[in-house]
């Protein structure tokens, strides 16, 4: 299994080891917490432990509420472990990867747990995503379990019986969100209709799945004890997948000790006690909704108030209702919350914290946020890689529009993408970083886990492809991309991604994606389409973008398409999507 690097000096004490002329990489310190250290030493235990450990010493205290259906710590770990039994019955062993295909809900949470108390190694995925696009996430990892709800289990089906028999899932277990859910219980009052019709809706299992279903409440009646748990820090934990500017879309490799760096680190930095009521509605399957949120929270003995997906009225329902102290989220949805004309009737008053990423805060937002609660929206940054956080504003000390500094235990850099050399402070480079922290390596990608980091000052340090610079405080600002990705309200697209999927349409010869301003995502995705000649007059730009959206994940296909006659090349032969893109801007 994997390994991480060692573990990170302190800064301060890199920086006399090899002495830094600038002093620009201590200068951020001046405003570190004074509460908290620079450096962590987390618990050498596999993330497990953190439930169980929580179970222990909170059994009765709420872990997760849905809507009003409370789920307590020492619920949450019997339905792990028995669940991790079943998992076992059906042949899943010490590092076997397990798909999860769900929106956010309780069994999300027991689902995750379960397949590590089993030894197995998570792989969160989309639900978002569409049949051709999840045959990947089932044949990349070789998985042969899916854990996935009902609603979602017709597009996993449909995926795995195009597969090749040898390839294909052999069992599915699959939940309704009524598993978890009680019409009855005090708190469901704060429900519009439509989300109680959702909730309650029961949908008709795949006619054919290719593989064995399992029905959750029966996937949680086995006598049988889990295995024996041995799973280490050092053991792979988690495979997010991330795409990339070219090809299909990468597991990241998490072990339990990287994840569980960042889970504790994301505590201390926001002042997590266990009477914390934290808002989920970042999506799990993400970086930051697992770590920052789901497991910083099971590591603090939290409640967690779950949220599938956002709704503004909801939202503010339920952190009026539960009176939420930490809040989590994507810039977007804070302006939305704020653009509703019921916002007058919601009490926010319990806010300790509200943070986020994934897109830039509105100055004027984050103004009327300080104005009228008292609060500083604190901006962070990170990728999948870096298990969320690489840098954060400190929570007393933010800037506006800006990354924040270094988080804890990451050392960062500015260098030129193309020497590598330290860039002077005020300049543009790419932005890199070291920190216990960074993933392991890309699942079967070995070419591209040695293209992703550098050796530098004697320290392996990971290349974002992020361009940014460091201003005289020592704060991060980023400043474009190295990479071409489009940030869709906080969605990271990959046009290659997208490109490849929509070469699959009969009627398209050539396609390339760009992003286009939109006033509310910030970014959308647009397609510049070349049509075969046969498909010219009686393709229309409506026709490609309703195929793309049956063909791919709701925040991934275009909402705009330009027919073109010829897309610009290079002398080699390559697309030229930079023209593109330039021109889009222009």
């Amino acid at each position: 299994m994997p390994t991480l690097e060692p573990d990170l000096p302190d800064p301060t004490e890199a920086a006399s080891a090899a002495p830094d002329t600038t002093g620009i990489h201590t200068r951020h310190f001046k405003f570190w917490p004074k509460r908290l250290p620079r450096r962590i030493s987390p618990p050498a235990t596999s993330l497990w432990h953190n439930l169980a450990v929580s179970a222990l010493r909170y059994p009765d205290k709420p872990a997760l509420v849905f809507f009003g259906r409370v789920f307590t710590y020492a619920e949450v770990m019997q339905q792990a472990e028995r669940l991790a039994a079943t998992l076992h019955a059906m042949g899943v062993q010490k590092g076997d990867r397990v798909v999860l295909n769900m929106q956010n809900c309780p069994q999300w949470v027991i689902a995750h747990f379960a397949i590590l108390r089993a030894n197995a190694v998570v792989v969160p995925v989309n639900p978002m995503n569409r049949a051709e696009e999840l045959k990947h996430y089932i044949t990349d990892p070789d998985a042969r379990v899916a854990i996935t709800t009902a609603d979602l289990a017709q597009e996993l089906a449909k995926a795995n019986v195009q597969l090749a028999p040898a390839e294909r899932l052999q069992h599915m277990v699959v939940t309704h969100y009524s598993d978890a859910f009680d019409l009855q219980a005090e708190g469901a009052e704060v429900l519009p209709a439509a989300w109680q019709d959702w909730l309650q809706t029961q949908h008709a299992p795949p006619f054919d799945a290719g593989c064995t279903l399992t029905s959750w409440p029966d996937a949680l009646m086995g006598e049988l004890p889990p295995p024996e748990h041995s799973a280490t820090p050092q053991d792979l934990a988690v495979l997010p997948y991330t795409s990339g500017t070219t090809g299909l879309p990468k597991g990241c490799m998490h072990t339990h000790a990287s994840i569980m760096h960042n889970a504790m680190a994301s505590t201390l930095w926001v002042n997590s006690t266990p009477e914390n009521k934290v808002l989920s509605v970042v999506p799990m399957f993400h970086i930051t909704g697992m770590v920052s949120v789901l497991h910083a929270s099971i590591y603090s003995s939290s409640t967690v108030i779950i949220m599938p997906r956002w709704d503004r009225e909801l939202a503010g329902r339920l952190i009026s209702r539960w009176r939420v102290t930490h809040w989590t989220n994507i810039p977007t949805m804070v302006i939305d919350l704020l653009a509703s004309p019921n916002f007058a009737d919601f009490d926010l008053s319990s806010l300790m914290y509200i943070g986020g990423g994934g897109a830039a805060m509105p100055q004027a937002v984050a103004q009327r946020l300080w104005e009228q609660y008292g609060l500083r929206f604190a901006e962070g940054y990170g990728l999948t890689e870096t298990a969320a956080p690489s840098h954060s504003n400190p929570p007393d000390a933010t800037k506006q529009q800006c990354l924040g500094v270094p988080f804890i235990g990451t050392e960062a850099r500015v260098v030129d993408p193309l020497t590598l050399q330290e860039m002077p402070q005020g300049e543009q480079g790419e932005i890199i970083m070291c920190g216990p922290q960074n993933f392991s390596g890309y699942w079967k990608r070995p070419e591209a886990t040695a293209a992703a980091f550098i050796n530098f000052e004697g320290r392996r340090f990971f290349r974002s492809g992020d361009l940014g610079r460091i201003d005289e405080e020592g704060y991060y600002f980023i400043t474009d991309r190295l990479k071409r990705m489009i940030n869709a309200s906080g969605f990271k697209v990959w046009p290659a991604e997208v490109e490849a999927l929509m070469f699959k349409h009969p009627a398209i010869q050539e396609a390339c994606i760009i992003s286009t301003r939109d006033a509310y995502r910030g970014e959308t995705v647009k397609a510049v389409v070349v049509l075969r000649q046969n498909a010219k007059g009686n393709t229309s730009e409506d026709d490609i973008i309703h195929w793309c959206r049956d063909n791919m994940a709701a925040y991934k296909y275009p909402r705009v398409v330009q027919f073109v006659d010829a897309l610009p090349k290079s002398g080699s032969g390559k697309v030229m999507w930079r023209t593109l893109q330039e021109a889009e801007k222009a």
